[in-house]
C-alpha cells in the first residue's frame, strides 16, 4: 500500500472525446447484460470503453475472489491510457481489498472514480489519505434506454467533462436554512459508519456532509447517526445534505419516529444548514455529486441548491 500524499488537493483531468473509461466491478456481481447499455452509451457519449474481467464474473457473491477483484481494479488504477473508472455495481466487497491497492501509480496518472453505495470505501479513502476528488455516481445498471435521456445520468457527462453543474432540491418542513461554502464529502452512511476507525475515515471538519441509504430498520438509522454524532463527525460541519433514504424498514414495535425526524433529532441543537429530499441515492433519479470538491450550499424555503464550484 502506498504512502499517504496529503496536501495533494488536486482534482483529475476532465473528459474529452476519445477518453477512456474502465469498467470494473470490484464488488458484487454484475451481468455482462446490465453493463452491456452502459457501453453503448459511453460510446454514445464519444468516449472508448474498456471492460475489465470481473465484468460478468462470479465468486458467490462477488464478481470475482478478492484477489481478481483488486488485480482488476488495480490493473485500471495503474493504465495511464484509461483516464476514468465506471463502477459496475455496488454491494458490498471493496473494503476486503482497499488496504492492499496502491495509489502510486494512480497519484501520478490521476483518474475519476464513479460509482456509490460500496463505492464509499474508495471515495473516502481517496479523500483522507490523498484528498482525491471522485464522482459519486449512478452505476452501470442506471444506463437503460428508458434512462439515456434524463438530466440525473447526464450530470455524470457533465461532471466527467468540467461542466458547470447545479443541483436544487424540493422544500421540506426540516430544513434548516442558511449558507454554506465548502468540501462536499460522505456517501453511503452504512458505509460512513463501517469506515469509523480506519484510514479511510470520512473527515467531515468544516465540510459539507451528504449520506444517504437504503434498506435500513429505522433504528438502525438511528444508531448510525448516533456514531457519527458521538464521534463529533456532525460538529463542525458547514452543512448537511440528505439524499434518498429509500426502503426504510420498521419494527415490529414501532421506533416511533420518521426518518426525517430521527436525522433533525441529531443536528437540531447545531446552526448550520441542513436540505432535505436532494435527488442522489439508491433511487431512479441520482444525480452525480463531485466529492473532494467546493461547494456552494443554499437553503431556503424554496428548497435546497447546490453549485460546484471551480
Amino acid at each position: 500500500m502506498s504512502e499517504p500524499l496529503q496536501g495533494l488537493g488536486f482534482h483529475p483531468p476532465f473528459l474529452k472525446q476519445g477518453s477512456v473509461i474502465g469498467i470494473t466491478c470490484p464488488s458484487g456481481y454484475v451481468s455482462e447484460d446490465r453493463v452491456e447499455h452502459a457501453v453503448k452509451v459511453l460510446e454514445h457519449w464519444g468516449f472508448e470503453v474498456r471492460q475489465g474481467m470481473t465484468v460478468g464474473s462470479e465468486h458467490y457473491y462477488f464478481s470475482g475472489t478478492d484477489v481478481q477483484r483488486l488485480d482488476d481494479l488495480q490493473y485500471m488504477l495503474d493504465d495511464p491510457d484509461i483516464d476514468a473508472i465506471l463502477m459496475g455495481r455496488g454491494g458490498y466487497g471493496l473494503s476486503r481489498i482497499i488496504d492492499d491497492l496502491d495509489f502510486t501509480l494512480f497519484l501520478h496518472s490521476p483518474k475519476w472514480i464513479c460509482g456509490f453505495s460500496d463505492i464509499t470505501v474508495l471515495h473516502n479513502h481517496l479523500q483522507a489519505r490523498y484528498l482525491m476528488p471522485s464522482l459519486h455516481s449512478p452505476m452501470c445498471g442506471a444506463f437503460k434506454p428508458e434512462t439515456e435521456p434524463e438530466d440525473h445520468l447526464k450530470t455524470l457527462y457533465a461532471a466527467l467533462t468540467g461542466e458547470s453543474i447545479y443541483y436544487h432540491a424540493t422544500p421540506s418542513t426540516f430544513n434548516r436554512f442558511g449558507k454554506a461554502d465548502g468540501v462536499l464529502t460522505g456517501g453511503n452512511l452504512s458505509l460512513l459508519t463501517h469506515l469509523m476507525g480506519s484510514a479511510s475515515e470520512v473527515d467531515t471538519e468544516e465540510k459539507i456532509l451528504f449520506i444517504e441509504d437504503i434498506g435500513e430498520h429505522l433504528y438502525k438509522l438511528d444508531r448510525m447517526l448516533l456514531t457519527l454524532k458521538r464521534a463529533g463527525k456532525l460538529d463542525n460541519l458547514k452543512g448537511l445534505i440528505l439524499g434518498g433514504f429509500t426502503d426504510m424498514e420498521d419494527t415490529e414495535r414501532p421506533f416511533g419516529q420518521t426518518v426525517e425526524e430521527i436525522i433533525w433529532d441529531k443536528v437540531k441543537e447545531y446552526d448550520y444548514p441542513v436540505c432535505f429530499n436532494f435527488p442522489c441515492g439508491h433511487q431512479h433519479i441520482n444525480y452525480t455529486l463531485t466529492l473532494g470538491m467546493m461547494h456552494k450550499l443554499i437553503v431556503t424555503e424554496k428548497g435546497g441548491t447546490l453549485e460546484l464550484k471551480r
